[in-house]
């Protein structure tokens, strides 16, 4: 009994160990929790006295994988070991449409460069012109992102309206009619 115990103890810690070092070979956290948690469960396993029981050491050692996984887990996803919450790079150069920035050194159609806001683990880009020249400093938006290198920007504030912009023009208006009526006849 306590041979037996002491083996799927000994499986287990190899378990763990073999899962912590599949993940130094693949990286992206497929088998860091698992592995972290079947560690655990195994050197819980060699430290159990030998008296208790199959099944009352069976009990604790899933216990014991079930509360070193779910701790495991929570820190892999509290401290974002991996960055996979994206925020440190762009996924493909589709995703930088609509992205804003600031442009650090003048943009013409042919040469520029930009800063965006969220543009990954190197957010300076190369930009040119959709149509006028944009000085250092203005607030520019991706129209177009190429193939990634080489962005096409517009000056934010060149933008036309589109029908919610409108809209939400007349509503403003509206809004200051009524203000200005109830005024009056009050």
């Amino acid at each position: 009994m306590v041979e037996l115990l002491g083996n799927l103890a000994t499986l287990l810690l190899l378990a763990g160990a073999g899962l912590i070092i599949a993940e130094a070979f693949a990286p992206g956290a497929h088998f860091i929790v698992l592995g972290i948690a079947l560690l655990g469960a195994g050197l819980v396993g060699l430290a159990l006295p030998g008296s208790l029981g199959l099944l009352a050491t069976t009990v604790v050692l899933a216990a014991t994988v079930m509360i070193i996984g779910g701790a495991a887990l929570y820190g892999y996803r509290e401290f974002d070991i991996y960055g996979g919450k994206g925020t440190a790079q762009t996924s493909d150069s589709e995703s930088l449409r609509g992205q804003t920035g600031r442009v650090t050194e003048r943009v013409t159609a042919t040469g520029g460069e930009i800063k965006l806001d969220k543009g990954g683990f190197n957010p300076y880009y190369q930009a040119r012109a959709l149509d006028d020249e944009i000085d250092e400093g203005t607030e520019v938006i991706v129209v177009d992102p190429g193939g990634g290198n080489v962005l096409t920007v517009e000056n934010f504030e060149d933008i036309e309206e589109d029908e919610i912009d409108r809209e939400l023009a007349r509503g403003r208006e509206r809004e200051d009619r009524e203000r200005e009526q109830n005024v009056d006849t009050a």
